[in-house]
């Protein structure tokens, strides 16, 4: 199977990396595409030698020109949420399949364009929820199913970002709101995602609160960062700021982005505590689910440590899931936790708490991107998956919905019916 790449960040490296090394077997990259031609050029130099004159390169402008040229079979999409929309879009429309990073997408208007492309093209979405395939999550999978604590009810879900990962989507493009669709459609899109597959349910009511609380032009004051810049390479307050980021002493974070700013203009390390930032960092949602389940959820984007908690509450019990990720994580240290930093518990009513050794991988993301990787790029050499974990355009879609329905509720004060929320737009799932 070929493959062409659009969108040269940071992400794309997983995709490229497994097509021409782990899985060149079964697939082949036969082009990269990009807006920035610094950055272009240096993903064509990680690419093995094949002959010729090496991986074909594409300007952003000639995306048309790519597929017509190399013909792929699948265009994987990794540029930025608010982008993702027109490649997908395109591809399909030239007869590609597509494999694109979550989330799909970021509001209605753009959810259509990919579901009606989709329907008059059939060519197939995948969206890649890595999550789904991290061992731990899975584990949480295959119990829920299995019933041991009944039907599931309720779901308290909290997702914590600590001071360095939290504070990174406040300095990038993700800190508008009309780029990313916020914290609750780029980021919880995974959180919601993995709901929507444990439960096996989708949602149908959305209530949500949310604000900007700690990442404010206020927060900087009080910390005694007076005259400071727009972005930290030029600040004069840089060795006094907890949250600063120096580009010049992270080799790839330098080649990547401070060494590309003459080609497109993009800082990323603009200053955190900026006014003109649109995104909340703390945000609270309840979410009705069709299966009769309720979930209550928190993501807080400045927290002292990094992880997520999970509370299943079931007809015959309750499951628990814990994983802390990195301890401390101010002044820009950040140690990682202990080896029993994951934990799940069972307690079944009328017994004692178990705790449930947990299933763990090798890799990325708890061992979740190489399991993913291998069945996108090599099925035929993967075991079944039992729990289905691949996932579709319809899978993407609900999951951006629980947080452009939450978006609309923080911004309205009232209870979001999806049902009602794409009847409007003319979306039928």
């Amino acid at each position: 199977m070929k493959y062409a790449i659009v969108g040269t960040g940071a992400r794309h490296a997983m995709f490229r990396d497994a097509i021409v090394s782990t899985h060149q077997g079964t697939a082949e990259l036969v082009g990269l595409c990009d807006i920035n031609g610094h950055r272009l050029a240096l993903s064509a130099q990680d690419v093995p030698e094949r002959g010729g004159n090496g991986i074909a390169t594409y300007r952003a402008e000639h995306f048309g020109q790519m597929i017509d040229e190399q013909k792929p079979d699948t265009v994987i999409v990794t540029v930025p949420d608010d982008l993702h929309h027109e490649y997908i879009v395109a591809a399909m429309r030239a007869g590609c399949n597509v494999m694109t990073e979550k989330p799909m997408t970021t509001d209605l208007a753009r959810l259509k364009a990919i579901l009606d492309a989709q329907r008059e093209t059939g060519r197939k979405v995948a969206v890649t929820f890595n999550y789904r395939y991290s061992p731990a999550r899975t584990q949480i999978k295959d119990m829920l199913v299995s019933g041991v604590i009944g039907e599931v009810v309720a779901v308290d879900f909290s997702w914590h970002l600590d001071r360095v990962h939290g504070a990174d989507y406040f300095r990038r493009w993700h800190r508008y709101k009309d780029r990313s669709g916020g914290l609750l459609v780029h980021k919880s899109t995974h959180h919601f995602d993995l709901v929507n597959w444990w439960l096996a349910s989708v949602p149908e009511s959305v209530s949500a609160r949310g604000r900007r609380a700690f990442y404010t032009p206020q927060t900087a004051d009080a910390m005694g960062l007076q005259g400071r810049s727009e972005r930290c390479h030029t600040c004069p307050v840089f060795e006094r700021c907890e949250l600063r980021m120096d580009l010049k002493q992270d080799e790839k974070l330098r080649e990547l982005y401070l060494d590309a700013e003459e080609f497109d203009g993009y800082h990323r390390d603009q200053c955190v505590f900026a006014d003109d930032i649109t995104i909340e960092d703390t945000m609270q949602v309840q979410v009705n689910y069709r299966s009769g389940a309720m979930l209550n959820y928190t993501l807080c984007a400045y927290s002292p440590w990094e992880g997520l908690e999970i509370r299943f509450h079931g007809t015959k019990g309750e499951l628990v899931h814990k994983h802390v990720e990195v301890h401390g994580v101010f002044g820009g240290k950040r140690e990682k936790p202990v080896d029993d930093a994951m934990t799940t518990t069972l307690h079944v009513a009328g017994q004692g708490p178990e705790s449930i050794k947990v299933w763990t991988g090798m890799g990325g993301h708890g061992g979740a991107d190489p399991i993913m990787l291998g069945y996108l790029f090599d099925p035929e050499g993967m075991s079944p998956d039992l729990y289905a974990r691949s996932s579709s355009h319809l899978d993407g879609a609900w999951s951006i919905l629980t947080g452009v329905a939450a978006n609309r509720s923080i911004e309205s004060g009232e209870t979001t019916h999806i049902a009602r929320m794409l009847a409007e737009s003319g979306i039928s799932l």
